[in-house]
């Protein structure tokens, strides 16, 4: 095939994805401005929705939501989290160096910051507002005790606060300023839909920044070295934007990229492999679509010690009826990347409800999952060496956030949680609603 006809192919892939974007925000602004004029994000302040007393999870129930081997311990809502807009989305956590956990809950304002007590109880620390206006999408990650966040608000550039800065926060919980409180404010890039961090190599990655950008909404690379002067080294340009992803320091069955730096993208319409090592000169590895692809969304290794497998959630497959996921339940897909330069979709997951999934990750061979109107649910994957194509995989727990569906088994639309954080020692995890606000549950598996 000729370089002009694949050039002509991939730019007529590209256009396609950004129109998909497009109408995935689009039909997301829509149901959220209907839930606004329905009053539903004003529901919560005061209902009773467990933040008094822990709610263990007993015959299928922890306080009103539905569950299973799931306690509810706390819950604080946007408005008890000092958001005026009362909408959440993204979460993240961090865990100090004498032990104390806290996280930093996304909100279309600002960021909220709590701390998990020794009981699992949540405290409302403090607050960051956005560095300019309200989005409904906000991101984070944490590198080194700094949280870098993004927004798709304009000109918000990336704030980086030191979260060691709530561990002297006593009494009324502290609105930081976005000046002098920041470590750094980064305006190399506007917006950004998603921020990915590469702690062992100092390394936050912005996607979905602007496709217009010579970056095209790509890997933007930000040296983290130094927090308060964040440096760009280069940008993952080639297969254009990038949603999502995730980097490691790769050791795994392709023994010819051991030791290297690669990021596996979330490209809308792909799994596509980059080694980042060389920042200046990255190196495309692969670029696998598959079967059913509606808008390729996020997805994890299933284990990060042999890196064989990971799951990836389609953000647009079960609205859309789309393959596999034809019957509205939430379908993760399974990739064999024994070869990075050749993945191969090697079976799926489907859970048990109705559900637009979200973000996911693992942890000691359980996915955590934050499907939208089902809540959080957790896949025991563990069978995926044995069996890839996803038999084995069952789910071992949840805990339903957005009981109005309960009912109907299930409504694929975009309420209920955003994300997840199950990764602190004390095996407590973030749940962040979108309508609500943080809980913190405990998995009794």
């Amino acid at each position: 095939m000729k370089f002009s006809t694949l050039l002509t192919v991939g730019l007529a892939a590209s256009a396609h994805a950004q129109v998909e974007m497009d109408r995935l925000m689009r039909l997301k602004t829509d149901h959220w401005n209907q839930m606004r004029a329905q009053g539903v994000f004003n529901r919560y302040d005061n209902a009773r929705l467990g933040a008094v007393r822990p709610e263990p999870c007993v015959n299928g129930k922890s306080g009103p939501y539905s569950c299973d081997k799931v306690d509810m311990l706390s819950f604080l809502s946007h408005s008890q989290l000092g958001s005026s807009t009362k909408e959440g989305n993204d979460v993240w956590g961090w865990t100090s160096p004498d032990g104390r956990e806290f996280g930093a809950v996304g909100q279309t304002d600002g960021t909220a910051f709590v701390e998990i007590d020794k009981s699992g109880a949540l405290r409302y620390v403090g607050r960051l507002p956005t560095q300019t206006v309200a989005s409904p999408w906000r991101d984070m990650k944490v590198v080194n005790g700094y949280v870098y966040i993004g927004s798709e608000a304009a000109d918000h550039g990336l704030q980086v606060f030191d979260m060691r800065k709530l561990l002297s926060v006593r009494g009324a919980p502290k609105t930081f300023n976005t000046g002098r409180d920041l470590t750094a404010w980064y305006r190399g890039f506007g917006s950004s839909h998603n921020i990915v961090a590469h702690e062992e190599k100092n390394m936050v990655y912005a996607v979905g920044t602007s496709r217009s950008s010579s970056c095209k909404g790509g890997l933007f690379m930000l040296d983290v070295s130094n927090p308060a002067n964040p440096t760009s080294p280069g940008c993952v340009s080639e297969d254009g934007y990038v949603h999502d992803a995730q980097c490691v320091v790769y050791n795994g069955p392709d023994t010819q990229y051991n030791g290297k730096e690669i990021c596996f993208n979330y490209n809308e319409d792909t799994l596509t492999i980059v080694d980042v090592t060389n920042k200046a000169s990255p190196r495309q590895i692969s670029r696998t679509p598959y079967a059913g692809s509606a808008y390729t969304h996020q997805g994890w290794l299933t284990s990060t010690s042999d890196m064989r497998f990971l799951l990836l959630d389609d953000e647009l497959d079960e609205l859309d009826r789309t393959g596999v996921a034809a019957n509205n339940r939430t379908t993760t897909y399974i990739f064999n990347i024994t070869s990075l330069a050749s993945p191969i979709n090697t079976g799926y997951y489907q859970s048990p409800v109705k559900s637009i999934d979200h973000n996911q990750y693992t942890k000691d061979g359980l996915s955590y999952q934050s499907n939208y109107n089902s809540g959080l649910r957790i896949v025991d994957v563990r069978s995926v060496e044995a069996d890839p194509t996803g038999k084995g995989f069952k789910q071992v727990g949840f805990f339903d956030c957005h009981p109005e569906d309960d009912a109907a088994g299930g409504i694929v639309e975009f309420s209920g949680s955003w994300s997840v954080y199950p990764y602190f020692r004390s095996g407590y995890i973030l749940l962040n609603s979108i309508e609500r606000g943080v809980f913190a549950l405990k998995y009794r598996g």
